[in-house]
């Protein structure tokens, strides 16, 4: 540990990046117009990390997962994985796709209802020839939490319950042996009951193969529950990042204060006015300025940076595990404290 670092700051960067963004830009065509779903992210996971990617639908967070996985191709800036960059041609993206993985929100949705589970869970390794199906899918059946695996060969979908349709799609996953999971939403379709054990399970399986995992989720409160870090996205750019429990108890930007307002324990409730900007026409100064309330109640203007905050664009932020905002009423605010 350096004499500049915090514990928290030794621990993350003692972990090799495993999966990067850098400087990702992904546009799409849009009414005649060009919509900037991701406008500049750096985003690093490390080897055994849990990243959450947090933020209101629409503002980018699948389709950045998206593109990490090889499914979009970025207009500009790149995807690294384990220090190369990411190669777009068929035979390097399959062997890139084993090596990370997709674990969808609907397992309904994913799992064919005409395939048993066997056949759910085989189809990855055929696809990439991989020896002793049957061993291979025992295993990761049992990864999963599902045990015996045997017994839940020759089932269906519509005979599990929700919580093991899940691991079904999780054991799909871990038959390929991955190193990475990028999950989006993984809990929103279950039971609060059953949350917590595919929870538990993500964390296992951190814990016993060394995986590391994004998790795309508007939940902060499963970010706690789960995630290291936490990177809070909004209108295609991640706006705040840091170690979970410093970005959660302590949040610097606005937006992340309004989306933290919302938990049953908040002494404050923030409501936003309006709904997030057009992609198409993303408002010059600080993105967030048309909805802050900071701004709204004056407390920018008494800081000075009322102006700035409107005109003025701020820089993008680095993939680096300390906490940080992109925030100039937080800026003035941290020198002031």
């Amino acid at each position: 540990m350096t004499e500049t670092q915090t514990p928290a700051e030794a621990v993350e960067t003692s972990r090799p990046t495993l999966l990067e963004a850098r400087d990702l830009h992904v546009e799409f065509s849009s009414r005649g117009r060009r919509a900037r779903a991701v406008d500049g992210v750096n985003l690093a996971i490390g080897k055994g990390e849990i990243v959450a990617l947090v933020g209101e639908s629409g503002c980018g967070k699948t389709t950045l997962a998206r593109t990490l996985l090889g499914l979009e191709r970025p207009t500009s800036g790149e995807v690294r994985f384990d220090g190369a960059a990411l190669d777009y041609r068929s035979r390097a993206l399959k062997t890139y796709r084993r090596q990370v993985q997709l674990i969808l929100q609907d397992p309904m949705g994913s799992l064919n209802p005409r395939h048993t589970v066997y056949e759910a869970v085989a189809e990855g390794p055929r696809i990439h020839g991989m020896q002793d199906e049957r061993d291979v899918v025992a295993t990761a059946l049992s990864r999963a939490g599902l045990r015996p695996p045997e017994r839940f060969f020759l089932r269906y979908p519509h005979e599990l319950s929700g919580g093991q349709r899940q691991r079904v799609v999780i054991a799909g996953a871990l038959a390929l042996d991955p190193k990475v999971l990028i999950a989006d939403e993984p809990v929103a379709s279950l039971d609060a009951s059953v949350r917590g054990e595919i929870l538990a399970l993500l964390l296992r399986l951190r814990a016993e193969l060394g995986l590391s995992a994004l998790v795309v989720t508007h939940d902060l409160g499963l970010a706690w529950n789960i995630a290291d870090r936490v990177a809070v996205m909004y209108l295609g750019r991640i706006v705040e990042s840091g170690p979970v429990e410093q970005v959660l108890t302590a949040p610097r930007h606005p937006y992340t204060q309004a989306l933290l307002s919302v938990l049953p324990e908040s002494p404050e409730r923030v409501v936003l006015t309006g709904e997030p900007p057009d992609p198409t026409r993303i408002p010059g100064g600080c993105r967030f300025h048309a909805r802050c309330q900071v701004l709204a109640s004056g407390r920018a203007a008494e800081a000075g940076v009322d102006g700035r905050c409107r005109a003025e664009p701020l820089a993008v932020l680095p993939a680096v595990p300390r906490a940080q905002a992109a925030c100039y009423y937080a800026e003035v605010a941290e020198q002031g404290g």
